[in-house]
């Protein structure tokens, strides 16, 4: 029998499904989860292959948002763009990624045109996880909260979408894009976007709480990193943080966030705020930089040099924060921690939750049936026994 039809029976193991940790049997063919009763009642076969899951937790691969890149790499680079989204891709196999969105931060017009076209959808494997898309972040954001956004590449969209077009080349590979909502011509841009399915992200932004209000009601649906580079709660006016907590947020009309969890971008203490006041929006995120997987020193982060001590990254000289250096299985457990939220909700967080906000839900971030057979395989204490994208083992942490 050809590989690609053979029937895998996960023994032994629990999983993810309806929110709950349950014990049951996954069963994979043509990379997709099958319903089992068709198996026993319409085939009448058994399996080809049983796999034991010696009583370890199966769930939904992971699922990264915003990642600048790794181990020496930045997808902002366009010289080694290719060679770094190969790497990267890989090495996320070992944290439980199996679908990401490389970020590209503010850059110079040049760089869109000669990065995005090599940042489109592909399909993971042993190779690496799959690309998603890009995730653009900026250069349509606030001077004033630029953080670690070089200010001389930052713009506007005076003359609407096609100033877009004109800036990044080409939406086509564009899955994500952070912009600022109190920008000119905002509501039209937003609302453009969404026709596209490009999900839209409110961040790097001094927008007010009806700004966020009137961009959320034109398709935006994500903000970025919540609490960094925006205006801080206030109790007159709560600024993108309160669309947490928004009348105009309905469940047909969602409002999601990402957060790092690495215990330096946000405070615990806020982390369990956010939590507490909108949990079914929380997406765990690392941000990670090109320092991530590095030793501590100097690297670079888009135009920028940066260094990384005390398992933290600045920018070259000063004290601000540019991007973590965590993994996404390092924030699940900090979320947990940080919380006290079941281990069920924080490994949705990086997986169903994302999922959700692109759209995918139906076919990543679950272990319904007919979804993709992507799922991490977890020990006790959260560590990544192995990695599965469409039913193949891409990850085995024991060899």
């Amino acid at each position: 029998m050809p590989q690609n039809v053979k029937l895998y029976q996960f023994i032994n193991c629990y999983i993810i499904r309806e929110h709950k940790i349950i014990r049951e049997d996954i069963w994979v063919r043509n990379g997709k989860i099958i319903d089992p009763e068709k198996i026993f009642f319409d085939e009448k076969v058994v399996a080809d292959e049983k796999i034991d899951c010696k009583k370890k937790l199966l769930a939904p691969g992971f699922i990264e948002l915003q990642i600048n890149g790794g181990y020496g790499y930045d997808f902002s680079f366009q010289d080694r763009t290719e060679e770094g989204l190969a790497i990267v891709g890989k090495k996320l196999l070992e944290y439980g990624v199996t679908a990401f969105c490389p970020t590209v931060v503010t850059s110079p017009t040049e760089i869109y045109h000669k990065v995005l076209p090599r940042l489109a959808p592909q399909q993971g494997g042993q190779h690496g996880a799959t690309v998603l898309g890009a995730h653009v972040e900026g250069p349509f954001i606030n001077k004033e909260k630029k953080g670690a956004h070089p200010s001389c590449c930052i713009l506007t969209y005076d003359e609407g979408v096609s100033q877009l077009e004109k800036t990044y080349g080409s939406l086509d590979n564009i899955r994500v894009i952070t912009l600022a909502p109190e920008l000119i011509n905002s509501s039209m841009v937003v609302r453009d976007l969404t026709r596209r399915n490009i999900v839209v992200s409110l961040g790097h932004s001094t927008a007010n709480l009806i700004g966020g209000e009137e961009a959320h009601h034109n398709g935006a649906n994500l903000i970025t990193h919540l609490f960094n580079a925006m205006l801080p709660f206030h109790h007159r006016d709560p600024g993108l943080v309160g669309l947490l907590a928004s009348e105009k947020v309905t469940e047909k009309q969602p409002i999601f966030f990402g957060i790092i969890a690495d215990g330096i971008h946000t405070h615990p203490a806020a982390v369990r705020i956010a939590y507490r006041v909108h949990p079914k929006g929380l997406i765990l995120v690392t941000d990670a930089i090109s320092a991530f997987g590095l030793e501590s020193g100097q690297h670079k982060i888009g135009q920028l040099d940066i260094e990384v001590k005390n398992n933290m990254a600045f920018i070259m000289g000063t004290e601000t924060l540019c991007g973590s250096i965590a993994s996404m299985i390092q924030c699940v457990r900090n979320l947990i921690k940080f919380t006290g939220c079941s281990p069920e909700y924080a490994l949705e967080a990086a997986s169903l939750h994302p999922a959700q906000v692109l759209g995918i839900s139906d076919q990543k971030g679950t272990l319904n049936y007919g979804a993709d057979a992507d799922f991490v395989v977890l020990t006790d204490d959260y560590e990544i026994s192995s990695t599965w994208i469409n039913g193949e083992c891409v990850y085995d942490a024991e060899l």
